[in-house]
């Protein structure tokens, strides 16, 4: 336990007492904000850490935060999209990017959208499993994680909103800001009368000012120091078999009802000690984990917030940071003096709540992480207050809970403070079976009741206690007899007896809980069973038995082992490297990540340097893991033979030099819409792909025939590197608002391109706005551009002027409309631009307001469009016989008439189509393009006539 002491007196209560209020009188008014650059500005400590868990491989859904309500009475969807709009305009945190610069991060800010449309799916069921689905796609912070909007319509006045966000923009008190100002907008679109809310803080602008007070850590850092000293991560009797479809984090979740007398009966427990009721359930929280593990010096976390002051009120952002909460429960206390020590312990931990955990855990190092690089904290408690909802005026409100069925901790303990009070326990299945997680929950559901009755109870009789010693369920081993006997012991969960390397028989064991057999009583148990020369010198306990990727025992991680040659090889000597330049030392081949000063930064970096040397699949969380260049050299060795066995299966060569296969097609944009199609035209003529991802998104793109390599426009070094290997170029990514990055990728593209042609899908943006009504292929282009069109047009420009230059071959320019197909992020035409107005007018039955022909002195309104397959074979068709200049890609051509009554029809919408004089901006196309030189290509095939683009698109939208 750490040196500092919590004796349960008024008189340390009084004193923790005087000491916050002589701090927060001894602060410095908080300064008015400085006038902000409106560049990059670095991350707060808190958005630092949820980009690194990001980088580490730990995104996915994990953070996504859904935030759902069901309406009931006349929903005006229009009026919510305009709503939401506003609240994105108003608030740049719900509108930021987050990038790499060198090796640290930055947010940066995006343009305003000028519209958020709300899509509309009909209800299966109850609508959870679409609710869930929804919450769970996952977001990337590189592009700017704008919330996700959904409506699920149960009736027709009968509706659950979902609002999903990324944790890195929000968190608990700023969804209480989102649902009041959301209601304010509402009610303003609805009445179109403006709002009188004022202009909020900014996130950025907390992000400066913590990082100006960084200077002020230095005495919590040192606080915290000390008083973790000597704490351990806490060994969870985890599951011996876990299930093999089971990935890192799924959840249970436990609930046990509670008497309705419970509560009051807290209450009035927590008022005889001075303790709020958060504080006795944090002490119940306690006493349940050091019933079920045994243990009396444990630490649970609990959400300490930043918010406070003037400068932090109606702030929408990520202002939450870990309070380690370290408590002794040694000498069986009752029940009553465990709460005044939590709540003694609470409080001195609220001094310093204003220091990241994160710098907590790097200035402590190996010593606050587990054998696994789990960190200190993997318990939470908390007390579940009543769910924020979207309230709009004229609606009957009720909040949604989406479960997203993952742990983002191993343990969570939680009391409901609403309506009927629960007991809840919610574990992630990889640290306990659901036999366990369920003792868990009715002891925890006992306990509160329990003291509830009696506070004077001592923690000896609370309810309670260690989970239950499933049979050895172990199957039959070729290994030693020694390991045999000791996978058969009822409390033994994996033991090995590795063979002698001309030292003494060795045996090691996991215990399958807390308590269990001594080493001296497990070897006891091998004497009586086996003969004397089987019998093991010595048997070494361990946390977890450790294992290589392909779950072998990996004895050269074995306490006591022989000494075993350090790894050699061009894996392990970059592993070695890597380990120098970012750590600062040469490591010894078993020298801990931790322990030689090694962070959650620090991991991504040295993951990124030996993924991309290498080009080798390598996560921050492997890293963490595996922890000594051994063993990551170990697991990186495993991972090139699984290539080489792939490539022995599939035929593809497994050794690759600049090129990876003749005739190799690099693909920019492949997990985009018009990206998907051109691989998949690609693969359908089985040409070999290398197409550039991040690498988060890499799983939606690797397949049969294509090699993914990591990288994005921004990375301007990886795409010179991936140009340089292929053989022919396909460019069909674009990051839609910033044309500098476009310009700079496409600059950095042409300078390493030395051979065969390169493919371009441009835009007829880049025509600008032509004052005839039909556009000629290459005709010159007319103001105004755009920013977008000009950039398309600098690109252009860029690959024309090399095109047949230092042995390059043809370039050719693909100009395409509207792009349409069945493919998620073509289905975002539904929800943005011209399609996006009238198919969201069509499906809430509102009129459709189209131009009247001759309005503004033009007799044709309408818009280009391509189908997604048919642009795919016209730029494939590019690479055999290119162009060498501009190309028109369209299918055919809309009017807005014929597009609204589509829509109608395909929706079964009663809406009216009203020619009004008037043009609204997303309106604003007339221009029929001519596309006679890919006009075989583009001829139309089975499906992709518009009306079955059309169906296709706003049937898998869920109608």
């Amino acid at each position: 336990m750490a040196t500092d002491t919590h004796p349960s007196s008024a008189a340390l209560q009084e004193e923790l007492l005087r000491r916050a209020r002589a701090r927060r009188s001894a602060r410095p008014a908080e300064p008015a904000p400085a006038a902000r650059d409106q560049g990059p500005t670095q991350l707060s400590h808190a958005q630092r850490r949820m980009w690194l868990m990001d980088r580490l491989g730990q995104g996915g859904s994990l953070y996504s935060v859904p935030f759902a309500t069901r309406l009931r009475g006349p929903l005006d969807l229009a009026a919510l999209g305009t709503a939401l709009t506003t609240l994105v305009q108003r608030h740049e945190i719900l509108r930021t990017r987050y990038g790499q610069h060198g090796d640290e991060p930055f947010q940066e800010t995006l343009p305003a959208p000028d519209a958020f449309v709300v899509p509309v799916v009909d209800a299966v069921g109850d609508g959870v499993a679409a609710l869930a689905e929804e919450a769970r796609r996952p977001f990337d912070l590189a592009a700017g994680p704008l919330p996700r909007a959904l409506a699920l319509r149960h009736g027709p006045q009968d509706h659950t909103v979902l609002l999903t966000f990324h944790h890195i923009s929000i968190d608990g008190g700023s969804l209480e800001t989102v649902a009041a100002e959301l209601a304010e907008l509402y009610a303003a679109a609805v009445g179109g009368t403006p709002c009188g809310l004022t202009r909020p803080p900014q996130y950025a602008d907390f992000a400066v000012r913590e990082h100006a007070a960084a200077g002020r850590l230095d005495e919590g850092l040192a606080h915290w120091t000390r008083r973790l000293s000597g704490a351990v991560p806490l060994r969870l009797p985890r599951p011996a078999r876990p299930a093999a479809d089971l990935t890192a984090r799924p959840a249970a979740v436990h609930s046990t009802p509670l008497d309705e007398q419970v509560l009051p009966a807290l209450r009035e427990l927590g008022l005889r000690h001075r303790a709020t009721l958060f504080t006795v359930a944090l002490a119940a929280a306690f006493a349940a984990l050091h019933r079920f593990t045994g243990e009396d010096d444990l630490v649970i976390g609990c959400a300490g917030t930043h918010r406070e002051g003037a400068a932090m009120r109606d702030l929408v952002g990520l202002c939450v940071n870990t309070l380690p909460i370290r408590v002794d429960l040694s000498g069986d206390p009752e029940f009553g003096a465990l709460v005044d020590r939590v709540r003694d312990a609470l409080l001195e931990a609220q001094q310093y709540r204003d220091v990241p955990f994160d710098l907590v855990l790097e200035r402590l190092g190996a010593a606050a992480r587990d054998a696994d690089g789990t960190p200190l904290v993997r318990v939470t408690a908390d007390v579940l207050g009543e769910p924020t909802a979207l309230r709009l005026p004229g609606l009957a409100a009720e909040p949604v809970d989406v479960p997203l069925g993952e742990a983002k901790f191993d343990l969570s303990f939680g009391l409901s403070d609403t309506g009927r009070p629960t007991g809840l326990v919610q574990y992630g299945r990889a640290a306990l079976d659901d036999a366990a997680g369920e003792r868990l929950a009715d002891g925890f559901a006992g306990l509160l009741a329990a003291v509830a009755v009696d506070p004077e109870l001592r923690l000896s009789r609370l309810p309670g206690g260690p989970p239950a010693l499933p049979a050895a369920d172990i199957p039959p081993t070729d290994g030693h007899p020694a390991e045999v006997l000791l996978r058969a012991h009822p409390l033994v969960a994996d033991a090995a007896v590795p063979a002698p390397a001309g030292g003494p028989l060795l045996a090691y064991a996991v215990l399958r809980g807390t308590g269990g057999p001594s080493p001296v009583e497990l070897r006891s148990h091998l004497r009586a069973g086996l003969s004397r020369e089987l019998v093991p010198a010595a048997v070494t306990l361990l946390d977890a038995m450790p294992r290589t990727a392909d779950g072998t025992l990996d004895p050269a991680r074995l306490p006591g082992a022989p000494a075993v040659p350090a790894p050699s090889g061009v894996r392990a000597d970059a592993v070695t490297a890597a380990f120098t330049a970012l750590l600062g030392r040469a490591p010894g081949p078993d020298d801990d990540f931790f322990v030689l000063g090694g962070h959650s930064l620090i991991a991504v970096q040295l993951a990124e340097r030996l993924r991309t040397g290498l080009k080798l699949p390598l996560t921050g969380l492997d890293v963490m893991e595996h922890r000594t260049p051994r063993a990551i050299a170990a697991l990186l060795d495993t991972r090139e033979t699984e290539r080489e066995r792939l490539a022995a299966a599939t035929g593809t060569p497994a050794a690759r030099t600049r090129r990876t296969r003749e005739g190799t097609v690099l693909v920019t944009g492949g997990t985009g819409g018009v990206g998907a199609f051109v691989l998949r035209e690609l693969a359908a003529r089985g040409r070999p792909v290398l197409a550039l991802s991040r690498p988060e998104s890499a799983h939606l793109i690797a397949g049969e025939g294509v090699e993914v390599v990591e990288g994005d426009l921004t990375d301007l070094d990886g795409l010179r590197a991936a140009v340089g290997r292929a053989d022919a170029v396909i460019h069909a990514a674009c990051t839609f608002t910033r044309p500098e990055v476009d310009v700079a990728a496409m600059a950095a593209m042409v300078g390493s391109w030395n051979r065969g042609p390169f493919v371009f899908v441009s835009s007829v943006d880049a025509y600008g706005r032509p004052t005839g009504p039909r556009v000629a292929e290459e005709s010159a282009p007319e103001q105004p551009l755009s920013a977008y069109g000009q950039a398309k047009l600098d690109c252009e420009q860029l690959l024309m002027r090399a095109a047949g230059t230092g042995g390059r071959g043809g370039a050719s320019v693909v100009r395409s409309p509207i792009v349409w197909g069945p493919h998620d992020r073509l289905r975002d035409q539904l929800r943005w631009g011209a399609t996006g107005l009238l198919y969201q007018a069509a499906l809430a039955g509102e009129p459709m307001d189209l131009p009247r022909p001759g309005t503004a002195g033009h007799d044709w309104y309408g818009a280009p469009w391509v189908h997604a397959a048919a642009l795919a074979r016209a730029v494939t068709d590019c690479l055999a016989t290119p162009v060498h200049g501009v190309a028109n890609a369209v299918s055919g051509h809309v009017g807005w008439p014929e597009l609204a009554a589509e829509l109608k029809r395909l929706l079964g919408s009663d809406s009216e189509i009203r020619l009004v004089d008037r043009v609204h901006p997303d309106l604003d196309h007339r221009w029929h393009y001519g596309s006679g030189r890919l006009a075989t290509a583009l001829d139309e095939r089975p499906g992709e006539d518009l009306h079955s683009v059309l169906d296709a698109m706003t049937g898998s939208a869920g109608r």
